[in-house]
């Protein structure tokens, strides 16, 4: 039994122990450190600009008010969310194959909200000093989002454009193997 034991060792190879539970996996595919840094002031910076615009206590348009809680608490929330996602094993478990689209189109689209969000609210509000930090905080997170889009952009060139540089997932291998071997047992 012992012989069995040392031929089955001495020809298999064994697991890669895992020395610990990492919670944060940055730099991954689809997060390096700068872009990491770079989302945790997008957090960071549009949590302040809703805290803020919560601490607004009147209002001379409250429609511009509320749509800029509305843009903040967004962005704030669901950046959030998708910094989690993408810094963590979780975003390979969650069944999304196309992150780098949905992180560009989500970073255009919030940023663009929150510059058309700080602008009306800017020209509506009624001046007071806790109005000018709120649009202030929203700026400041505006640019971190456009810096973010930037960034992505640099590394990662657009991801909306025909060609992939993603190499294809396990799936789309088995499915080619399958159709090319099928049409090659057909003939």
């Amino acid at each position: 039994m012992a012989t069995q034991e040392a031929v089955y060792n001495s020809t298999t190879t064994a697991e890669p122990e895992r020395t610990s539970c990492r919670l944060f996996t940055v730099p991954n595919s689809n997060l390096n450190f700068s872009r990491f840094f770079v989302k945790l002031a997008e957090v960071l910076l549009s949590f302040v600009a809703f805290i803020l615009e919560e601490v607004v206590n009147s209002c001379t348009s409250c429609s511009a008010l509320y749509f800029f809680e509305f843009v903040s608490c967004t962005a704030f929330l669901f950046t959030l969310l998708l910094l989690i996602l993408l810094s963590t094993p979780l975003h390979e478990k969650v069944g999304i194959s196309c992150w780098p689209k949905l992180d560009f189109g989500y970073s255009v689209l919030i940023s663009v909200f929150l510059f058309i969000a700080s602008i009306t609210f800017t020209a509506s509000n009624s001046g007071s000093e806790v109005e000018k930090a709120t649009v202030a905080f929203g700026f400041l997170a505006f640019v971190a989002f456009l810096t973010d889009v930037i960034l992505f952009y640099k590394m990662k060139g657009f991801p909306f454009s025909g060609a992939s540089n993603d190499p294809p997932t396990h799936e789309v291998e088995k499915l080619n193997a399958n159709g090319a071997g099928g049409a090659n047992g057909a003939n």
